[in-house]
This record gives C-alpha cells, sequence and structure tokens, in this order.
C-alpha cells in the first residue's frame, strides 16, 4: 500500500515529526512501513506501508491518519464532501434479494455530467502515487479507497434497464466485465445486476457494457457492503483480484457507503451536473447487528495493567491513557464505575471483539518500547503431556531408521480430505482458499504434497514422517487425534559389499511400521491385506492391527491417485492412528550380557492352514517362554503340488542359547518337542 505523507499532513497538519519519524512511530504502532522515498519538490514522501489483513481500515490514507493522529495525540477532523441540493425526486429504486451477501446498498442518481480529464489536488496525488487517470468519473472511485478505504462503482446510467438488483448469480449467466474478458457465472457469485441482466461482479470488478466512457451523461453512483467469504471466493474462482476485492473480502466497513457515495459524487459534479432524487440506502438489519451493532464490551483499568505488566513511566498506564488512546482509535468509552468502563466499537474495527483486543489496542498505540522488560509470574511446574514419551519414542524410532521428520500445513481441501476420510472434515468460516478450506482429517494430504514437492525438485531418494495432529467432528464440535504418516520413494544405497541399491518396496514400508510398533507392548500384532482404501493399492496394501484393533493402513499409493498427482515414480504411503497406539505401554527395553556360549539352529519346516498368519505363530512360540530360545523367524513360505488347497508350507528357523552353559541334545530334543507341539495346537504338522 503506497501512501502520501503530503496527503496525510492535508488530514493533520499538525503532526510535530519529520515524515521518517513519522514512518519510525508508525511502524512501532504495527502498521509497518518498509520503505521511503523522498519524492522532493515539497511533496513530502512515499512510503511504502504493509498493512496486515486484520487492519484493512488502515489501508488507505484517512486510516493511517487516525493511527497518526492517536500516536500524537491530535484530533482528526471528520471526512467532509458538500453537496449540491439534489432536484427534487424518487430516490433510484434498489432491491437486495440476497440479503445474507450484500448488507447495504448506496445509489444516488447525476445527470448532466461532464466525463473528462481529472486535474488540480487529485491528479496531483494521482502522479505521485504512479496511479493511473482516466477520466474524472472512474478516477473519483478510484480517490474514494485511496482516500478512505471504501470500494465505489459507477454506472452508466442510460445502460440500465429497471431497478438495481442484488442477487445470486444464476449457473451459466455471462457477464463481460472491465478486463474485457466474458466470464460465465457461478450460482455462488453475487451481482449487482438490473432487471434483465448482470451489470457487475460484486465486490470485485464491474461491467463492460455499463461502463462511463465519454459520452456518458447520466451516472449511477454505487457504494456498497458486501459479504467478505463470498468477494473472496468468487475473486479467487475468476482469478481477479481488484482493489475492491482486497478490500470487501477483508471486512469493509458497513457505516462508510453513504460517505463514500458522497465523495465520488462531489468529484464528478465538480465539473457539472446535477443530482436528481434523494441518496437510496438500502440496510439489512442483520448485517448491521453483527458490524455497526455489535455488543458493547466491558473493560477494566485494572485488568489493562494486570496483563500489560510495568512501564518505563513511573505512573504507568492510567485510566486517561486508556481513554485517550480508545477515543482517538473511533472507540466510544463511557465510565460504569471506578476505572470501569462500557465501550462501543468502530464500525471500521471489525477485528475488536473482546476486551483483550482493546487491551492490545491500548498497548500498541501506548508504545510497546515503553514497557520494561519483567518475566511473569509463574506458580507451578512444567509438566509433560501424557504421552509425551510415547510421542518421543516413535520420533527416536524413525530417525535412527534414516527417515526425515517433515511438517505439512494443518489445513487442506475438501476434496482431499473427502478422500482420505470421508465425511469427517471440519470446514473453516472464513477459509484462506479453496486449498485450504477445511481442517485436515488425515495426514497424508500434506505427505503427498511433500513427496510431490521433493520429487518435482528432482530429490531422486525420499522418507518423511510426520508427526501431527488430525481434526474431525462439526464446526460446533471438533475431536482432535494425533496420527502419524509416511512417505517413501526412490530407493535403497547398498546396506553391504555384494548388495547394490534397489527400490524401495512394500516391505520397505512395512518394516517401518513395524519397527515402530514393536515399541509398544502389543499382545499380538498383524499386517492384514484386503479392502484397501481407494488410495492404496489393491493389491500391494496392508491394514495394520494391533491387538485386534485397526490402527492403520500403509502400501503403494495407487496408480490412478499417482497419475492424477503426476507422480511418476512409485510412492509408498501410510498413516497410524497414534491415539490408540498411545493407550497401550511402552516396552521397557532390557540389555543383557551376550553369552559366551555357542548357539544352536534348529529349523523346522511346517504345513499349516491358510487360516494361520505368522502372528498367531509367533504368539504361539512366545507363550512357550522358553528362556533358551532367542529368535524364531519364517525363512520360506511357499506352496506346491504336494500340499493340500488351503496348506502353505513354512520354513521356521530357530535359535537356542543359554547364558549359563553349553546346550545338551537333549535339552534341544525337548525344545524342538515343544515347538512341534506349539504348531499341531495350531493345526499345523511337520512337513514329511
Amino acid at each position: 500500500m503506497k501512501i502520501l505523507t503530503k496527503w496525510l499532513r492535508s488530514y493533520l497538519p499538525a503532526i510535530p515529526a519529520t515524515d521518517a519519524e513519522l514512518a519510525e512511530a508508525l511502524t512501532l504502532r504495527g502498521i509497518a512501513v518498509d520503505g521511503s522515498f523522498d519524492l522532493g519538490d515539497g511533496n513530502g514522501t512515499l512510503l511504502e506501508m504493509d498493512i496486515t489483513t486484520n487492519r484493512v481500515d488502515a489501508m488507505n490514507h484517512y486510516g493511517v491518519a487516525r493511527e497518526a493522529a492517536a500516536i500524537y495525540a491530535l484530533r482528526l477532523p471528520a471526512l467532509s464532501f458538500p453537496l449540491p441540493k439534489a432536484k427534487p425526486g424518487v430516490g433510484y429504486p434498489v432491491r437486495i434479494e440476497a440479503k445474507d451477501l450484500c448488507g447495504r446498498f448506496t445509489a444516488r442518481v447525476l445527470r448532466g455530467v461532464t466525463i473528462g480529464d481529472t486535474d488540480g489536488v487529485i491528479a496531483d496525488y494521482f502522479r505521485l502515487l504512479e496511479q493511473k487517470c482516466i477520466s474524472n468519473a472512474v478516477d473519483a472511485t478510484n480517490y474514494a479507497w485511496l482516500a478512505m478505504g471504501h470500494p465505489t462503482h459507477a454506472f452508466d446510467l442510460d445502460k440500465i434497464e429497471g431497478a438495481i438488483v442484488v442477487r445470486r448469480a444464476i449457473k451459466g449467466e455471462r457477464l463481460k466485465t472491465l478486463d474485457e474478458i466474458e466470464r460465465v457465472l457461478d450460482a455462488d457469485d453475487l451481482v449487482v445486476a438490473d432487471e434483465k441482466k448482470a451489470l457487475a461482479l460484486a465486490g470485485v470488478m464491474g461491467g463492460w457494457d455499463t461502463r462511463i466512457t465519454a459520452e456518458t451523461k447520466n451516472v449511477l453512483v454505487e457504494a456498497a457492503w458486501f459479504d467478505p467469504a463470498t468477494v473472496r471466493r468468487s475473486s479467487r474462482r475468476h482469478g481477479l483480484h481488484t482493489d475492491a476485492s482486497h478490500r470487501f473480502e477483508r471486512g469493509a466497513d458497513l457505516a462508510a457507503a453513504p460517505l463514500a457515495n458522497d465523495i465520488v459524487s462531489s468529484i464528478i459534479l465538480s465539473k457539472g451536473g446535477e443530482i436528481v432524487g434523494e441518496l437510496t440506502d438500502v440496510l439489512i438489519p442483520a448485517a448491521e447487528a453483527r458490524t455497526t451493532k455489535r455488543a458493547k464490551v466491558a473493560l477494566a483499568v485494572s485488568e489493562v495493567r494486570r496483563i500489560l505488566g510495568t512501564t518505563l513511566d513511573p505512573e504507568g498506564i492510567t485510566a486517561a491513557t486508556v481513554e485517550t488512546v480508545l477515543r482517538a482509535l473511533g472507540c466510544t468509552v463511557t465510565a460504569t464505575g471506578k476505572d470501569a468502563y462500557e465501550v462501543t466499537l468502530p464500525s471500521w474495527r471489525l477485528d475488536l471483539e473482546r476486551e483483550i483486543d482493546l487491551i492490545e489496542e491500548v498497548a500498541r498505540v501506548y508504545g510497546y518500547n515503553r514497557f520494561a522488560d519483567t518475566l511473569p509470574a509463574f506458580a507451578g511446574e512444567v509438566k509433560k503431556l501424557p504421552h509425551a514419551a510415547a510421542e518421543q519414542t516413535v520420533q527416536q524410532t524413525l530417525r535412527s531408521l534414516g527417515v526425515h521428520e517433515a511438517i505439512s500445513s494443518t489445513f487442506c481441501s475438501a476434496a482431499e480430505a473427502e478422500l482420505f476420510a470421508p465425511g469427517t472434515a471440519v470446514p473453516m468460516g472464513n477459509p484462506l482458499s479453496e486449498e485450504a478450506g477445511v481442517l485436515r482429517p488425515s495426514l497424508l494430504p500434506g505427505m503427498l504434497a511433500m513427496v510431490a514437492g521433493n520429487l518435482n525438485r528432482d530429490v531422486e531418494n525420499i522418507r518423511l514422517f510426520e508427526l501431527g495432529t488430525t481434526f474431525r467432528g462439526t464446526t460446533e464440535r471438533v475431536s482432535e487425534q494425533p496420527a502419524l504418516s509416511l512417505g517413501l520413494a526412490g530407493s535403497v544405497g547398498q546396506t553391504g559389499p555384494h548388495q547394490a541399491p534397489r527400490a524401495i518396496d512394500f516391505y520397505d514400508a512395512k518394516g517401518i511400521f513395524e519397527s515402530v510398533l514393536d515399541r509398544f507392548e502389543t499382545q499380538s500384532l498383524s499386517f492384514v491385506a484386503g479392502d484397501a482404501p481407494a488410495w492404496l493399492h489393491p493389491y500391494r496394501a496392508a491394514q495394520v492391527l494391533a491387538n485386534g484393533e485397526m490402527v492403520g493402513w500403509f502400501g503403494e499409493l495407487h496408480p490412478a491417485e499417482a497419475k492424477r498427482r503426476k507422480l511418476k515414480q512409485t510412492v509408498f504411503v501410510g498413516e497410524l492412528c497414534l491415539d490408540r497406539l498411545y493407550k497401550l505401554p511402552l516396552r521397557q527395553l532390557a540389555i543383557r550380557e551376550i553369552s559366551r556360549y555357542q548357539a544352536v539352529r534348529r529349523d523346522f519346516s511346517l504345513v499349516l492352514p491358510d487360516a494361520v498368519a505368522w502372528s498367531a505363530v509367533e504368539a504361539a512360540i512366545r507363550a512357550l517362554a522358553i528362556p533358551e530360545l532367542i529368535a524364531a523367524e519364517p525363512k520360506e513360505i511357499f506352496r506346491d503340488t504336494r500340499l493340500l488347497v488351503g496348506e502353505y508350507s513354512l520354513l521356521l528357523a530357530t535359535v537356542f542359547q543359554s547364558a549359563e552353559r553349553t546346550l545338551e541334545e537333549a535339552e534341544l530334543k525337548s525344545f524342538a518337542e515343544r515347538v512341534i507341539a506349539a504348531m499341531e495346537l495350531l493345526g499345523g504338522r511337520l512337513r514329511s
């Protein structure tokens, strides 16, 4: 935002500071000046401002002048643009059909106007701002938002057919905007129309057919207030970011519309013409209730002092200081007791809602640099979250496996949410964009975005994990759950002199999840194929079960999903519901001395029913509680024609070792018999 100090000083001639001092004072109060340029010839300084999105009231010269007046305790005169007496007549008919999207609409008829070049002070200001002059009517609307921040529009009255109607667009309706592009409108767009056609995309851009030209003789001046979210969606949908949409989508001042209309009308009439009829001002009470007539806020000076703390000034923040600051910012302050007030909020500050907001304003204008450096009082002790140890264990396990931690956005699109967690997304009330319209119900949208981002930047080998929170429920009631996501792509490097690098596969992902789950005390752990979600390959995916409860999914990203995301490499992804894992105790790792006695390996060639998974075999062996049995793992699984239907062959490798003595053959034979008996209880047998 460009601001002229020459323009500011036309409102506040008595500013007791140089332009450089003014820029520093504004910056210290949160109205940041990123750069300043001396314009020479008595034209003052051009300030490049960085105004935060919540301070739309300061995105204009009068708004910045209001801040300067508060800083230097000056009286800021009200804006006044006197108009000639109107010729008798009825105000132009206006009908607001979309009452939830348009809170106010003002219209004034000007007849016999002269359209020409802009001159005088306005032309001088525009030249210094490098703002292109078009015509006195168009420049008048630009002057209005530069001066006091409210967007307006001027229509060629003779091209309007009937009353003004503010309504939702008809799906497929067409409108040629001022950039000479014919746009196909959506049913969610808000338009300013007449009885037969759309005239403008409300809050974004006017229409080509009713634009002001050199032949225009009669003008309809419009100043309105439109719903911020609606303007934002239309602006994004049509790829139109304009000065008007920039302000409307951040929350314009409902009360400013009549004044903005006066400004534009006054400038146009300075070259001739007359007003016919009174100003039409249609105001929707519901919009007024949530903007200009918000509830009053109670404020106690004692609370201001408690929160803001000690100042460098001996007297500290007094009641007089609080009153002065808030009144300078446009609040109406009424005493309700000793050092207690009831504050009526200004219509242009929609970011103020609570007592703490007012306290922040007092601190900001008073000056953060005037507070002493003190530490807040603290009683009690720092306490870890209940699952802090488990979370740290998961992090350390993944890092030790060479997986890098990453962080993604807590927002995602509604389409992504529906893909990974159907029917659970929590929509945002005021989303920044359609791509970030809901709280993420899964970590996978962010993980896949990070994997794609790395692959698109020629990162060949990717091993990422994210520990984060997922959100599910409704806007009124949101539940939060911790989760873990994993993303793998590329290859596994050389792990030995005789092992060449190979592509990452399903079992690498399985091994990582297995290592994480192994850190928790589980009675059973299994990976079950089948019924994979739509985003996973149907034959290269598995469901993770801990103690019979589903705790996650992992596998290869479905080829169709990979193609949609333009991923040419094979990608493995997965997600664990950590809230279910955190209910389990952590496995206590124990270190034992390495035995000095020889280990003995015994292999068992078994035939087992298909229904018996490895988890059942492992559990049965663990249940034997043989201290000397230090390892048991599957070496080979296969089928052949000598087996019955519904059977498979398992080569089970076991290792026995004692820490106290060399095992004798009789002991080994006893151990082997117990293992075979356990397998028979599962319905298995030794292969003959």
